[in-house]
């Protein structure tokens, strides 16, 4: 096997809103750094977009679950920072719930009849 992975759009998507929510509980950010960040964590196995992040930052502003600070920071270039509320901080917590009962029910399925993925394939 070995090499980049191809990751369904529908797995990105549904992952998106807490892996961007956890990024952010570590600390505010801007878009460029949380494009960075999602790379890698995941290895350089996500590549998002602009066209993907910025639509789904302005989305969980309008839920109440970030706010946004516009900055100019010491290099001299206007950012816009994002920083997690504690409503954002329920929903990744509501998140983090999910995501434990799917990996366990996937988990579970995959032991049962052997189909956990080898070393390095996850």
């Amino acid at each position: 096997m070995g090499g980049r992975i191809h990751i369904d759009k529908d797995l990105v998507a549904a992952s998106a809103t807490p892996l961007v929510l956890a990024i952010l509980d570590e600390g505010e950010s801007y878009g460029y750094a949380i494009l960075k960040r999602v790379r890698e964590l995941s290895g350089g196995e996500l590549e998002w977009t602009d066209g993907m992040l910025y639509p789904l930052l302005h989305r969980l502003h309008r839920l109440g679950y970030v706010t946004t600070d516009w900055r100019i920071p010491p290099e001299g270039r206007r950012r816009k920072y994002y920083a997690i509320t504690e409503e954002g901080r329920a929903a990744l917590a509501e998140q983090k719930r999910q995501w434990a009962a799917v990996t366990r029910a996937l988990n579970d399925i995959w032991t049962r009849f052997d189909l956990v993925p080898a070393a390095g394939e996850v």
